[in-house]
């Protein structure tokens, strides 16, 4: 991969301070930057080997993706106030394969925010996984996830706890991926993380549909 292209990517993530509301459109220019990297490898600049490039250390392979679905909060709700459970939600990460079953994952998720208690509670962060892959055919894949998630949620509300809250909680989820073309791969994904809320932690789950960018 032509290191030029590389620094101006890395530089771009770099700049990143989480939970600023540039996350979406640098992950938006780090798509971008996705089919100037391929054409770059497919030029001769790759490995001996023939891995194809990627934005993760250790790792060849790589793809970026974007996912959109629906989410599930847990926890406890008074039903004399408005009760959803589930919003709109959805996820824009990089990965990259460690060897042929086992690969990493960074990305950005949002579970949209739901009307409980009188209020309204908010949950987003930042995520990292490994991923082991079973191929079960060439066009078709399955794969398991575990790892961690820094999140960061909102809640107001009459009849609970309200406030800020930050911190670490265990992730876990599986999916399945069809390549379409050799670039451009279906995924259907199912998550839950843990998030620390004003009233103690609760596991949030989503239900995603997306498309990936294979390097």
């Amino acid at each position: 991969m032509n290191r030029s292209v590389s620094s101006r990517c890395t530089t771009q993530r770099s700049a990143f301070k989480f939970p600023s509301r540039v996350t979406a459109a640098l992950a938006l220019a780090g798509m971008l930057c996705a089919p100037l990297v391929h054409a770059q490898g497919a030029g001769g600049s790759g490995s001996a080997s023939g891995d194809r490039s990627s934005w993760l250390p250790y790792t060849s392979s790589g793809y970026v993706g974007v996912n959109g679905g629906i989410s599930d909060y847990g926890g406890d709700c008074v039903l004399v106030f408005g009760c959803d459970d589930t919003e709109r939600a959805f996820k824009i990460y990089t990965g990259g394969m460690i060897n042929q079953w086992l690969g990493a994952e960074v990305g950005y998720l949002h579970m949209g925010t739901v009307d409980r208690n009188g209020g309204n509670t908010r949950a987003h962060g930042l995520n990292a996984s490994l991923v082991g892959s079973l191929p079960l055919s060439e066009q078709f894949k399955v794969y398991g996830k575990v790892g961690v998630t820094y999140g960061r949620t909102r809640t107001t509300a009459v009849s609970a706890p309200a406030g800020n809250e930050t911190g670490w909680g265990p992730s876990f989820g599986f999916g399945a991926g069809l390549n379409i073309t050799p670039q451009w791969t279906l995924v259907l994904d199912w998550d839950r993380h843990r998030f620390d809320f004003a009233g103690g932690r609760d596991h949030v789950s989503a239900t995603t549909a997306g498309v990936r960018f294979n390097f």
